[in-house]
């Protein structure tokens, strides 16, 4: 069963700082600045960004991937070294920075640019670059999830998750399935001066569709987008997968795995409690259940 690219975070910051730091003298860039950690630890180093993780295939595997894209017209962020320093498992490797232009972003063109990925071919990739399906992703293991949770979850905000995963059994099927992004959502796109940069395909993966559409369909109901997000998306896609079985599985599971990983990390620390309560609300079926927060 493959993994995905990326997906663990990364644990040990003071390691990742000391591979960010060595990757700089390395390549001859200024010292880095850590902008944020989660999968990745983020370092600015100038005009240059480092991005340092543990992967399951070879770092230098995203550095094609992002070539092929490129040479396939996909605004995607370009790599500026093409080799990786490695130390104490941690994987360092150096791409453009992006300037944010601060503008609201082109949902549309978002949309064709999912569509241009989704008509590449699996076999055109690197061959090392992991290619997983939905049911491959451990946060989309909802038993064992549940589980996890099982001394925190109340009974009403459990009665609510299981229903919703039971209204989907066969999310697992493979129909239709294209190469897709995996993690379409504000968050991985930059709104540069030259039109949206979609970044971070740590998650890419073989899946129907809709699996890139459904992060878009619930934004505005649960994580407070505009309403014109999704519509704009979908009409640049070439089609909307609002009513597609498949797409409408999806968005509403992305929903459970979002608030049972919430969960999880709110037993490891209180700090992510909170938020895992605002999202519980929603699923007792609270009628004034906040808005959530991307973490």
């Amino acid at each position: 069963m493959p993994r995905p690219f990326v997906d663990r975070p990364v644990g040990d910051l003071a390691a990742a700082r000391l591979v960010a730091s060595q990757a700089a003298t390395h390549w001859g860039l200024v010292e880095p600045v850590l902008l944020r950690a989660g999968m990745n630890a983020i370092y600015r180093s100038g005009d240059v960004v480092l991005r340092v993780s543990e992967p399951s295939a070879p770092a230098v595997a995203s550095i094609e991937l992002a070539e092929i894209l490129l040479d396939r017209g996909l605004a995607v962020t370009r790599p500026v070294r093409t080799d990786v320093v490695e130390s104490k498992g941690l994987s360092a490797t150096a791409w453009e920075y992006v300037p944010n232009s601060n503008s609201a972003i082109d949902w549309q063109s978002v949309g064709k640019l999912v569509r241009r990925t989704h008509d590449i071919a699996a076999s055109d990739l690197p061959a090392a670059y992991p290619l997983p399906r939905p049911a491959d992703f451990p946060w989309w293991d909802f038993a064992a999830l549940l589980d996890d949770v099982a001394a925190e979850l109340d009974e009403p905000a459990r009665a609510g998750i299981v229903a919703a995963i039971h209204r989907w059994p066969h999310w697992t099927d493979d129909v239709n399935s294209v190469l897709c992004h995996g993690d379409v959502h504000p968050g991985n796109v930059i709104m540069s001066e030259r039109g949206p940069v979609l970044i971070d395909w740590d998650l890419l993966c073989v899946a129907p569709p809709g699996w890139d559409h459904a992060p878009m369909m619930t934004w505005q109901t649960r994580w407070g987008g505009e309403a014109s997000w999704y519509g704009a998306f979908a009409t640049g896609y070439g089609r909307s997968m609002v009513g597609d079985q498949p797409a409408e599985a999806f968005a509403e599971l992305r929903l459970v795995a979002a608030t049972l990983m919430r969960l999880k990390a709110a037993i490891r620390s209180e700090d992510a409690m909170p938020e895992a309560q605002r999202r519980l609300a929603y699923w007792r079926g609270d009628p004034n259940a906040p808005m959530w927060q991307a973490q």
